[in-house]
């Protein structure tokens, strides 16, 4: 597993964790914002006019209403990234990643307006009926030229489409169960692999269905479960109060100079905190990624653009207002560099050869070298002596980006005495009768993920309580996007192989559901921030390869707009 780990998260560095992908991201949501006049700010108001059916027609051709693909494609982006996702963002790259994250949302509501108008513009009716449509459909049957030339980027579409079978994965299934069964876990006790068996025969129940069972399931969890959500998160922060403006001052503060050493943390540099903000902000509302258009596509209207508008809702919720507002919560409750016990994942922990401190300028320096790969601090070689439970050896182990304290060691949940072999700071192979997955380094450190904003609304009016409205709705945000993701999935593997197979591939999708449950948190995380990457490289080259196209099919949305509704005098055509 860490040696999987481990080349995962080099692939990673190289793609969705480089530089030139954030840049590239954000650069396309710009572009299209000046080329196309700000049209998240111009629109707005007409899209809420249009998810409300006011200029829906009866022959409209489509499988969902505009409420209902909004509230699908909702659900696909209204997940793990609102509560995992943002609080590994600010885990990783303090208060500042949250304001890089906003940025995203702002410039993505325009990458979504652009992606899902040209999906439905070149949508096609499946040979079971169905509609069918996403970036793939455009790459294949669109007017791309170069230079004048014509090109055939049918070889893209089924690049795209592979892409996203495999993030269906990486987005829509192993992070959603991993993160509902670790919160249910440290809620209520149940054991991960009772999780994953539970809800995985509920998703097969719900994707069996199809688009319209999923979309009849989604309107109506989507709203339920953001005001469970959005009541629980007003709780903390009205409870944290004399917090909420010195949280926004750090969100703001640090954008350009990164953030300090303070507590736990030690501290992100610009650098990765901007990247880091970008990356979870992509995970969140998926702006550029080319999923929503999937949903988008089955929506019924007489031509794309009005679908394309209702998507410029999207990133407003998703991330704007939900990822805010769990951003407050978690700075303004404190819990996000504050140690906490917990139970130590494996690919999270090193132990040192060294015993270093937090509690001084100088270690702080030190262990930020360390943990920003500027200067390693030699690792851990050889036998842990350990004591009920105790370490004895001087040394350090760091856990989650931070120093470990109060550390105990257990085997099959009871206190450990005798030697474990250590190679290179991680735990080697265990050659006696012992099993290496029953034992556990318990103790205080930084926690991230779902675990964190549990934390976090137990600092609320109703105290411990509040670990429950987590717990429900990451249950009901995680469910959703994966029945969501399901549906893109097998809209994919309609255009690879037809509609026959899309039943292997949701056999299969519930049975890695499942599976995932019991899998390492942070392995699956790398493992989304590869599959978003090579989801979204060739969509963000297909759209802006049709920034044209897409112009023309504005302007003359707004003529024909125009002339059927000349009582509509203010409208920002």
């Amino acid at each position: 597993m860490q040696a999987l780990n481990d080349s995962l998260s080099l692939i990673d560095s190289y793609i969705g964790g480089s530089q030139w992908f954030v840049f590239w991201l954000l650069g396309t949501g710009l572009f299209f914002t000046i080329y196309l006049k700000f049209p998240q700010i111009r629109y707005f108001k007409h899209a809420l006019r249009i998810v409300k059916g006011t200029y829906d027609k009866k022959e409209d051709k489509g499988d969902t209403s505009h409420f209902q693909a909004l509230t699908t494609a909702l659900s696909g982006t209204v997940g793990t990234g609102n509560i995992a996702g943002v609080a590994f963002a600010i885990y990783l790259g303090g208060p500042a990643a949250l304001f890089w994250m906003l940025v995203t949302a702002a410039l993505g509501m325009t990458t979504k307006f652009v992606e899902v108008t040209l999906s439905h513009k070149y949508r096609e009716t499946a040979e079971d009926g169905s509609i069918s449509g996403g970036p793939m459909y455009y790459m294949k049957n669109a007017d791309f030229r170069l230079f004048g030339r014509k090109l055939n980027l049918k070889w893209l579409a089924a690049t795209f489409a592979v892409a996203t079978v495999f993030s269906s994965f990486g987005t829509g299934s192993l992070p959603q169960i991993n993160s509902i069964s670790n919160s249910l876990y440290a809620t209520f006790g149940i054991q991960h692999i009772v999780t994953g068996a539970v809800l995985a025969v509920l998703l097969g129940v719900v994707i069996i269905g199809g688009i319209k069972r999923i979309a009849k399931v989604t309107e109506k969890l989507v709203p339920a479960m953001a005001l469970i959500y959005f009541i629980g998160a007003l709780l903390v922060i009205s409870y944290n109060y004399t917090n909420i403006i010195p949280s926004i001052v750090a969100i703001f503060r640090d954008v350009f100079t990164g953030t300090a050493a303070v507590g736990g943390f030690l501290g992100a540099s610009f650098a990765f905190a901007f990247n880091r903000g970008v990356n979870r902000g992509l995970f969140s509302n998926e702006a550029g990624q080319g999923s929503a258009p999937i949903a988008h596509a089955a929506a019924k209207a007489h031509e794309p653009v009005s679908e394309g508008m209702v998507a410029i809702l999207e990133p407003f919720i998703d991330t704007i207002i939900i990822c805010s507002l769990t951003g407050l919560v978690l700075l303004s409750s404190g819990v996000w560099h504050e140690k906490h016990q917990n139970t130590f994942q494996k690919s999270d922990m090193h132990i040192l050869a060294e015993t270093v401190s937090d509690k001084t300028d100088v270690g702080k320096e030190k262990l930020f070298a360390h943990i920003s790969g500027e200067e390693r601090i030699p690792s851990f070689t050889g036998k842990l002596q350990i004591e009920k439970a105790e370490i004895k050896n001087d040394l350090s182990i760091i856990n989650s980006r931070s120093v470990a304290e109060d550390v105990k060691v257990f085997y099959d949940n009871k206190e450990f005495s005798g030697t474990m072999n250590i190679v290179d700071g991680k735990l080697a192979d265990i050659q006696e009768d012992n099993k290496a997955e029953l034992f556990e380094f318990r103790g205080k450190s930084l926690v991230h993920s779902a675990p964190l904003t549990t934390i976090a609304f137990t600092r609320s009016y109703i105290g411990e309580y509040g670990q429950y409205i987590v717990s429900i709705g990451l249950l009901l945000f995680a469910f959703s996007t994966a029945i969501s993701w399901s549906y893109y999935g097998g809209r994919a593997i309609t255009y690879l192989f037809g509609s026959g197979a899309v039943v292997y591939y949701r056999i299969v999708y519930v049975i890695s559901f499942f599976l995932a449950s019991v899998v390492d948190t942070t392995l699956v995380w790398v493992f989304s921030g590869i599959t978003i990457a090579f989801m979204t490289i060739p969509n963000l080259f297909g759209i802006f390869m049709l920034r044209k196209d897409m112009k023309s099919t504005v302007e003359k949305y707004w003529i024909d707009f125009k002339k059927e509704h000349p009582e509509v005098k203010k409208v920002k055509g």
